[in-house]
């Protein structure tokens, strides 16, 4: 199997389609092929893979983790959710500038966005289902986030009143 990468105006993240086998019976795709994805460049040294399910107007992030690094490929199994990353990397040319995409059960799209980058989603169908594979193994006393509404980066969240926790 092959899937699309598709470039953002942001260096390091990635919009990645993989290709599906259709047939009367559903259908059948490959989310991660380390050498597919050594080939386009991407990573393929994943270590944990993490599972969440939220309802409508749920809004989490912005995380990130510095220690070890995080990366993370996102996408979501059911249902829909608008996913972004904001580049946080220290001299960088598009620091606090984001990408964000409406990925679904439907679109099979996933998002790669390389550690240095705070993450976070909404939720926007009734329920949602996220799934995410990362390059670093959780460590709760080398994360932070940004304020999921920071002026500064000025994301527009296809959503209003977001239900958030205390921690975003």
């Amino acid at each position: 199997m092959e899937i699309t990468v598709q470039n953002t105006e942001i260096n390091d993240v990635k919009i990645i389609i993989p290709d599906q086998f259709k047939d009367p019976r559903g259908f059948f795709m490959e989310i991660f092929r380390k050498d597919i994805f050594k080939k386009h460049n991407l990573p393929n040294n994943f270590v944990q893979m993490n599972h969440s399910g939220s309802v409508k107007g749920v809004l989490r992030g912005l995380h990130f983790q510095w220690d070890p690094p995080m990366g993370k490929l996102m996408r979501v199994t059911n249902g829909e959710a608008y996913l972004v990353a904001v580049d946080i990397r220290k001299n960088s040319p598009t620091l606090g500038n984001y990408v964000g995409e409406i990925v679904s059960s439907e679109n099979m799209k996933q998002v790669w966005a390389s550690a240095g980058f705070a993450r976070g989603f909404c939720v926007l169908s009734e329920y949602a289902e996220i799934q995410y594979l990362v390059t670093g193994i959780y460590n709760n006393k080398a994360e932070s986030g940004i304020k999921w509404n920071d002026p500064k980066i000025g994301i527009c969240w296809p959503i209003v009143n977001p239900l958030v926790s205390e921690k975003d």
